[in-house]
């Protein structure tokens, strides 16, 4: 059985020049409560990956967001996170309002640089944070790097 895919947003403060990195921890479930990732969620029948995030974004923060690229992972370009899911994820910068835990969190962090993996990210994030690191790491915008 093929995995499902969800999809995700690396919220940061500017796709230019990013310095905070939105987390988010999880209140449920049980196995994952206290956990940090990344907002979004799984795309609905009917749904594109990039509407998908949008109405996700919209449900568990309240905000609008641009997209900037996506964040290729190494397993078909997306990002394997069990045997049941798989992700794709986008930079993303909010565009209205401000970020609220509505669903599925119990507190956000805007992470400063050089803080990125200072909070106990979910196992199949830690590699995606590593990533955006190590990009950052090489020079030059992230949006632009990627």
């Amino acid at each position: 059985m093929a995995p499902s895919l969800v999809v995700a947003a690396a919220l940061v403060d500017d796709l230019d020049d990013p310095q905070l990195l939105l987390a988010g921890r999880r209140a449920t479930p049980a196995s994952l409560a206290g956990r940090w990732e990344f907002p979004g969620g799984k795309v609905d029948a009917g749904e594109s990956p990039e509407e998908a995030l949008h109405r996700e974004i919209r449900e568990e923060l309240g905000v609008r967001v641009v997209l900037g690229r996506e964040i290729v992972g190494p397993e078909s370009g997306a990002w394997r996170l069990s045997e049941r899911y798989e992700m794709r994820l986008w930079l993303a910068e909010v565009s209205s309002g401000i970020p609220e835990p509505l669903v599925e969190h119990d507190e956000l962090r805007w992470l400063p640089a050089g803080q990125w993996l200072g909070v106990p990210w979910l196992d199949a994030d830690v590699r995606i944070v590593t990533a955006l690191l190590d990009v950052l790491a090489g020079g030059g915008p992230l949006a632009a790097a990627l």
